[in-house]
Formats: structure tokens, C-alpha cells, sequence
């Protein structure tokens, strides 16, 4: 193991080389000193070029850090990740076939490196069947220029199934709080593990370069060994910046790191709005011992409701980046937690949820169509990712989809514990044909999942017939308020339930007599 500079360490990397990078989000175990100096030398030498750019989760802060830094013409040939939203930059490189495009499920990546570790052939898993990218379909591409095909479809037993194909991997670049001077890592500053050891071990495995970023240094010996995540065994080169920060906009908080709980009435609390309305009903199908996953967007918001309600010890939240327990962070640190139980390795989390353990997934929708299968993933020129989406959507035994009704502009008021529509939002939700199926309404159905739609004006379930109206809020008219601005008309329940007036009031709606009231979840050997 040697200790080099950013600016070293960004000239080891050669035109064409298959480049992984760790971290999630804002800036979670980003090694963004790294990122930096490579930017820097293609900008001065015009090297590297013609990149493989391979990265589980979105990576930056949606303006001009982390993987945006790629983004100059001739930096990249392909880029493969689960989203692309947290790197705006890159997005028009897809949309004009300057590079090659793939986005594919963030549980797959994730899985996929634990795979290419020990030499198997590619990751064989029912997530993504029937979806956008099931070979059948687009299969994950979102450029045209991205012309190899990922993934193949199997039978296997009678059974179809998809293999993700092992990816190369040339230079890793993955980050740690402390290395030792034999390149021993941990990471007890950091906000997340992510995939830091499958990744190590699928380079070394290929006989690439493991570059990793750290705060500071130890002597040998010194670092606990039950707290090493990287071994030096399969670290090639350390690069230090003591400036490092836990996340783009914190420079270090203990919460994140697990060192501490803070009491739950500091958790920011939702404004009373109509996002407030959405996250409050979806919260209303929460059972007692529940395990849960919380999506991005809208349904963030659910963790702040469960607390002011008093129900956030009633259930287990969730999310991708490996965390059980305690309450997931919204806004520019979002994708780490706080008061959580354990934080795990981000494989291990998406096994779970692929082998059924989530008992509810509150996700967001973006697009509906009249069989109730959702995008979140590509409208028009604007391209998002799916995230962990798909491998949630398809396994959890129960999704709430939640959103506005509308978008661009929406505006409501709330009189008396009734909802009035001040102003329509100018895109609609629910349309004909989505651009791409991230959930596939009618697999799901087929499986015996059930899925509900919340939004803050109506409520419908997915069935075999397609999209259901079920509730709608009080003060709503269905013909004028609903059905009015959709493009297909919805199946419409026998008796139309009116949504609970607490949501439209601001005061608290004292969920957790409701929930205690509820029979507690279940698991026999057979839902294990």
C-alpha cells in the first residue's frame, strides 16, 4: 500500500478505463478529492478520456459536485448507475447519445459487485422482469448509442429470470475515515458502508487499482479490527484529505455516525400542506411491528409524521443505504438516518428485500397508466434512474404509492376539514401510456402484491381490472375534481369512501390509537 496525492492518484487512470465510485447521494462516502483532481487533469491534459463510469447510486449535489464532474465532451463513453439525477450534467449526454447510457436497478449494482467478487457469472435475480429493463423491453438503456446488451433473460426450472452481467473493472475509487500503514480502513466518521468490501474484492478479483480516500492516518496495529470495513490486503493506494466532510452540506454530524440518538422531537416536522395530507394517509396503513422502506421524494415525509404522531417505535424504517431502525433523513442529507439500530453493508439490505422481508414500501409515483404500472424513471428529455425502486416495488408484500395528484403549481386550501382546489397543477399524474414501466402493476398482481395510490384528493388500488377510485377527500367532487384531469377514465368503487377529515386539519390526528389498535404483523415460515 502506498500513500499518494488526488493529483497521483487521477494519473493512474487511463484513457478507456472502467472506473467504479463509491458513496450515495449528497455526498455520503464520496471520495470527492479524488473526483476533483481527475476533473482538473482532463481539463489541463485532456486525459483521461472515453471512461466507463460505473456508480450504484446517484452521486452529487445536483449542481456541480461529484460524478458532474465527468461531464465534459470526450471524459466518458458510458456511464452505468441507478440514477442520474444527483449528476443534472450528465443528463443531456444521455438524452443527445454523447455517451452510452444504462441505468438499472440500484439493489442489482449493488448485489452485482458481490458477485463479480467471487467470480460468478453475473447477478441471476427476478428483479427488473417486466420492466423497462427486462431485455424485452429496453433493458436498461436510455441512450441509443448503448447498443451491449447487460442483461439476458433465462429460464431457468420454467421460470424466467435476469442475469446482470459482470462489468469490468479497471480502478475503484472508495472512501474511509482512517487507514492504517497497511491500508487498513474503517469508518467510523462516515454516514453509510455502501458496497466499500464486495467492490475491493471485484476489482482486486479483475487485478484492477483499489484507491482509497480517508480523513487521516494510524499506525499499524492501532485501528480495533472488528471496525476495518476495507482490509489492506486488497487496497492499493490511500490519498488523504484531512478536510473531508461526512456529507456535502454537513461537515460532520455524530447522529449520522450512530454515536448518538437525539431526542425525536428535534426531527424537523412537516408544514401543514398537501404533501403534509399525502404522507399522513399513507401513514395510516402502518401496522403495528411492521418493517418498512421508505422511497424518495413525497414519501420521505412519512418519517417525519410517524414521529410527531408518536408511532415511529411502532415500526421499523428502512432504507437502501443499509439502515434498520430510527428515522431516514429528508432534504440535502438524505440517503442516511438517524436514532437507527444498525446500519449494514447495502447487499445485504437489498437480500432482504429481494427475499420478501419489507412488510410495506412507501414509494413515490411520478406517472400512472390505466393498468396502475408506474414511471419514476424517464419523462421526455429528462432523465431520473430508478434508485433501489424496482427491487422495493417488486418484492415488498404491500406498496403505498404516494404524490400529488397534479403537478407544476398545485395549489389548495384547506377549509374546516375540507380540501378545495385553488389552482390545478399543470402536469398530470395519470396518463395513457407511461414512457417507461418501472412497476408493472399487473406482475405484481399476479404475485399477490397489492399496491395503494395516495394522493391528497383521492386514493385508488391497483387490481385486476386496472386502477381503482377508492376515497376521495372531503370537499372533492370525483367528476370535476378527479376524473377531470386524468386521461383515462378510472374504475370507480361501488361506494366511494370519504378520505379521514383529520388529514385536512392541522392539529395532530392522534395516529397511534389507530395503530396500537391494529393486530401486529405476522411472519410465518412461509412469509420468511
Amino acid at each position: 500500500m502506498k500513500i499518494i496525492s488526488a493529483s497521483d492518484a487521477a494519473k493512474l487512470i487511463r484513457r478507456g478505463d472502467s472506473v467504479m465510485i463509491s458513496g450515495s447521494g449528497g455526498g455520503h462516502c464520496i471520495p470527492e478529492s479524488i473526483i476533483v483532481a481527475i476533473e482538473k487533469r482532463f481539463l489541463e491534459e485532456g486525459q483521461p478520456r472515453d471512461l466507463c463510469l460505473i456508480h450504484v447510486v446517484g452521486l452529487g449535489d445536483r449542481v456541480a459536485q461529484g460524478v458532474d464532474r465527468f461531464r465534459h465532451e470526450g471524459m466518458l463513453k458510458r456511464s452505468v448507475t441507478s440514477a442520474l439525477i444527483d449528476s443534472p450534467s450528465l443528463i443531456p449526454l444521455a438524452r443527445d447519445n454523447k455517451i452510452e447510457s444504462y441505468t438499472l436497478p440500484q439493489g442489482v449494482l449493488s448485489q452485482l459487485t458481490r458477485e463479480m467478487a467471487g467470480r460468478r457469472p453475473g447477478l441471476i435475480t427476478k428483479v427488473g422482469l417486466h420492466t423497462f429493463v427486462d431485455p424485452r423491453q429496453r433493458g436498461g438503456r436510455q441512450s441509443e448509442t448503448a447498443r451491449d446488451d447487460l442483461v439476458q433473460l433465462m429460464i431457468i426450472d420454467g421460470e424466467e429470470w435476469l442475469r446482470y452481467k459482470p462489468l469490468p473493472l479497471n480502478v475503484v475509487l472508495l472512501r474511509g475515515t482512517t487507514a492504517d500503514e497497511d491500508g487498513n480502513v474503517t469508518m467510523e466518521d462516515e454516514a453509510l458502508f455502501g458496497e466499500m468490501i464486495s467492490t475491493a474484492q471485484a476489482c482486486r478479483q479483475q487485478g484492477g487499482t483499489v484507491i482509497v480516500q480517508v480523513k487521516r492516518l494510524a499506525r499499524r496495529g492501532t485501528l480495533p479490527p472488528k471496525s476495518v470495513k476495507i482490509p489492506g490486503i486488497l487496497v492499493d493506494h490511500i490519498v488523504v484529505d484531512p478536510h473531508q466532510r461526512q456529507t456535502y452540506a454537513t461537515d460532520y454530524n455524530p447522529a449520522y455516525a450512530g454515536e448518538l440518538r437525539i431526542p425525536l422531537e428535534h426531527l424537523k416536522k412537516l408544514p401543514f400542506s398537501e404533501r403534509k395530507i399525502v404522507a399522513r394517509r399513507a401513514a395510516m396503513e402502518i401496522l403495528p411491528g411492521a418493517v418498512c422502506n421508505l422511497g424518495a421524494g413525497i414519501s420521505t415525509g412519512i418519517s417525519a409524521v410517524a414521529s410527531e404522531e408518536g408511532i415511529l417505535d411502532d415500526i421499523v424504517l428502512t432504507n437502501e443505504q443499509g439502515f434498520i431502525g430510527g428515522a431516514p433523513l429528508t432534504g440535502p442529507d438524505s440517503g442516511t438516518a438517524q436514532n437507527y439500530d444498525a446500519v449494514i453493508d447495502a447487499p445485504y439490505q437489498f437480500d432482504f428485500y429481494d427475499g420478501g422481508g419489507l412488510d410495506i414500501a412507501f414509494l413515490s409515483f411520478a406517472e400512472v397508466d390505466p393498468a396502475g404500472n408506474v414511471n419514476i424513471s424517464r419523462f421526455g428529455d429528462k432523465i431520473v434512474g430508478v434508485g433501489g425502486f424496482i427491487n422495493i416495488s417488486q418484492n415488498a408484500r404491500k406498496v403505498v404509492f404516494s404524490g400529488t395528484f397534479t403537478a407544476g403549481g398545485l395549489e389548495v386550501r384547506f377549509e374546516d376539514g375540507k380540501l378545495r382546489i385553488v389552482r390545478e397543477g399543470r402536469h398530470r399524474k395519470f396518463i395513457k401510456s407511461v414512457e417507461q414501466i418501472c412497476y408493472n402493476a399487473a406482475f405484481a398482481v399476479k404475485e399477490g402484491r397489492t399496491a395503494l395510490f395516495v394522493t391528497e384528493r383521492a386514493v385508488f388500488q391497483a387490481s385486476g381490472d386496472g386502477l381503482q377510485l377508492i376515497e376521495i377527500a372531503p370537499g372533492i367532487d370525483v367528476e370535476r375534481d378527479v376524473v377531470a384531469h386524468m386521461d383515462f377514465q378510472p374504475a370507480i368503487a361501488e361506494n366511494v369512501a370519504i378520505m379521514d377529515e383529520r388529514l385536512f386539519l392541522p392539529q395532530l390526528m392522534d395516529l397511534a390509537a389507530d395503530v396500537v389498535s391494529r393486530e401486529r404483523v405476522k411472519r410465518s415460515r412461509s412469509q420468511a
